[in-house]
């Protein structure tokens, strides 16, 4: 399935290239996706951009270019409108043809080899719909997550982990070599404390190693706070500590290590839950070794200035409100090293060892400013540079429904644990509710209802976290997010699950038709709705191509969403056509495999916003 507005635009630039003798790289195609159908589906408007430039009226340079262009296996004949905008109309015969050349689905032939009942489907999908891979693969490290493990993860990690995880699945789809690290606080003067608290309430666990065991971090944390503010001679122990720790104790270091294994355990309860896999922990610790090497070059390369006893970077273009100069410390006064310092040894590490052609942080907008003066850093001491791309995803914040930060009624930070628990509970009332109202549900055993539950819950609260805008904030809502009608995980489910159910209910036809529903049937578009289903599952290409540059995912929510409100048009018994009962044996066969490919980008879409569907709802 190639992406047809790439196609176009190629073809657009071939011709004007042609009739104004220019370099094809010099000409920028101006092409984009119509607004309105009544002017097709494609509108160029190259001509109003060139006007000025070639010293013409619009619509002659317009006319020029529709005389070179050579657009008669996709488009109609082209039309001129308005001042110079260029009009294309895919043709009939292309849209069919498109869609008949769309390979098989890999995971039917596993699935073939199965027995019993149809079961929930989870797991990776490897249909690409024939869409193909980048030209060039890059390796790209996507910084992820990050949450600090002296405390439970909370609501707030909720957007940094599942925007990670869908940029990430979106670039290794794309054919990229992605790198997901988890930047996690393992380092730092609470760790004295912690680690005294642990000497004191759980002593046995120093005597064998893999005996510790926290069951609520935030309850610890709390503990351990107040031991440290009451008494002073346990605070004074916590410092000494911190000296042992950061002098590579090895007893300092046991406690310490057995401390993170413990954190981590609960971290990656939580991203089992959520379906984020292959995220590799990389603690602050691991920087601390490189951190004199970041300050020696930034030395020796005469980018570092003293400033009150402090070691400093002086960036072009930050500065304070006052208007002096903002400085980025890497070295601290008496010697020590700040998270400037280890981020900096990151970007080091990660362009010069894993050798990254991008870095892609998905951090809150709060941190807009330190990403900024960071790469501008990485940039001066020369790490970074047009091949080794820094960019920084920034995302609002979830609130509650009163528009402010969302807490827990005593006003402390939500787990996200609790969070994840309270959706999954909701789903299943609704499923339970469902399966009440007997049908094709009825049947349902304990363990499918559980894992559909669970389904419907983790999806409802990535989608609707996804679909909104990256840059906004958005009101925690578990009515809304589990609405069944709208922009949301349960409606983009159940149309899957209504899809396959037609499949279903069309092998059980007689065995004459059954020979006409081959997957590689011929598509043959008649009907409007036809064409405009067909329309939209070719537009899928194009926005994967979108997302490879935005790295948006609500534009891939957005474009599920169409696609799902053009196959119920398409399926409507007065807006659509027949289907399972269609005749003759040819157009029914078509419009199943239209079901099919309609199916599989849901599947494959939903699947890049890290997200499972099921067979049944």
């Amino acid at each position: 399935m190639q992406s047809t507005l790439s196609a176009l635009s190629q073809r657009v630039t071939e011709a004007i290239a042609e009739a104004f003798q220019l370099k094809p790289e010099d000409v920028n195609p101006r092409l984009t996706r119509s607004q309105d159908d009544k002017f097709g589906d494609y509108q160029c408007n190259a001509a109003m951009g060139l006007a000025k430039q070639l010293g013409q009226k619009p619509r002659d340079i317009a006319q020029k270019i529709v005389d070179q262009l050579k657009t008669d296996d996709l488009c109609e004949a082209p039309e001129i409108a308005g001042p110079g905008f260029i009009n294309l109309k895919l043709t009939t015969e292309y849209l069919a043809g498109q869609l008949t050349q769309t390979p098989p689905n890999p995971d039917d032939a596993a699935a073939s080899e199965q027995t019993g009942p149809v079961r929930n489907q989870t797991g990776p999908v490897r249909d690409r719909i024939g869409i193909p891979t980048v030209e060039h693969a890059e390796t790209i490290v996507v910084d992820m997550s990050s949450p600090n493990l002296a405390k439970e993860m909370h609501v707030g990690h909720l957007r940094s982990t599942v925007i990670g995880d869908s940029i990430a699945r979106i670039l290794e789809f794309a054919g990229h070599n992605v790198h997901r690290v988890n930047h996690v606080g393992d380092w730092g003067t609470q760790f004295g404390m912690l680690l005294e608290f642990v000497r004191q309430t759980q002593p046995d666990a120093l005597e064998q190693k893999g005996n510790l065991v926290i069951n609520d971090l935030e309850k610890f944390y709390v503990q351990a706070k107040k031991r440290f503010d009451d008494d002073p001679e346990f605070a004074d122990r916590s410092r000494k500590n911190v000296v042992q720790l950061q002098s590579h104790d090895p007893n300092t270091i046991a406690i310490w290590e057995m401390f993170c294994h413990e954190s981590l355990r609960h971290c990656h309860a939580i991203y089992e839950i959520l379906g984020v896999e292959n995220l590799v922990d990389r603690g602050e610790s691991f920087y601390g070794p490189m951190l004199g090497d970041v300050v020696e070059e930034f030395k020796t390369k005469g980018h570092a200035t003293e400033s009150d006893g402090a070691l400093c970077v002086f960036l072009d273009g930050f500065t304070s409100r006052d208007g002096d100069p903002l400085p980025m410390m890497i070295q601290k006064s008496d010697g020590g090293y700040n998270y400037d310092t280890t981020d900096l040894a990151a970007i080091r590490h990660r362009i010069h060892e894993m050798h990254a052609d991008r870095i892609i942080y998905v951090v809150g907008i709060p941190q807009k400013q330190h990403f900024q003066m960071l790469f501008a850093a990485a940039e001066k001491v020369g790490w970074s540079s047009d091949n080794n791309m820094l960019t920084h995803i920034g995302f609002g914040s979830v609130l509650g429904e009163d528009g402010r930060p969302f807490k827990t009624r005593e006003g402390g930070s939500v787990k996200l644990k609790d969070l994840l628990d309270e959706a999954e509970a909701r789903a299943r009332r609704v499923v339970e509710q469902n399966v009440e109202k007997g049908g094709d549900r009825s049947h349902f055993d304990e363990s499918t209802i559980n894992h559909i539950a669970r389904t419907v819950a983790i999806g409802a609260v990535k989608y609707f976290d996804l679909s909104h805008n990256l840059a906004s904030d958005y009101k925690f809502n578990f009515d809304n997010m589990l609405a069944m009608e709208g922009n949301t995980a349960p409606y983009m489910l159940y149309a899957y699950a209504r899809i396959r159910s037609i499949a279903r209910k069309a092998d059980t036809a007689n065995t004459e038709e059954n020979a006409a529903t081959s997957t590689n049937a011929p598509i043959v578009l008649e009907h409007d709705s036809e064409l405009r289903l067909a329309r939209m599952i070719l537009r899928f290409p194009e926005i994967i191509d979108t997302l490879l540059v935005d790295l948006r995912p609500n534009l891939l929510t957005d474009y599920l969403f169409d696609l799902s409100k053009a196959f119920n048009m398409f399926y409507d018994r007065k807006q659509g056509v027949r289907v399972i009962d269609a005749k003759p044996m040819n157009i029914r066969a078509s419009r199943l495999r239209l079901c099919d490919i309609t199916a599989r980008v849901l599947k494959t879409g939903l699947n890049l916003l890290g997200i499972n569907t099921i067979e049944r709802m």
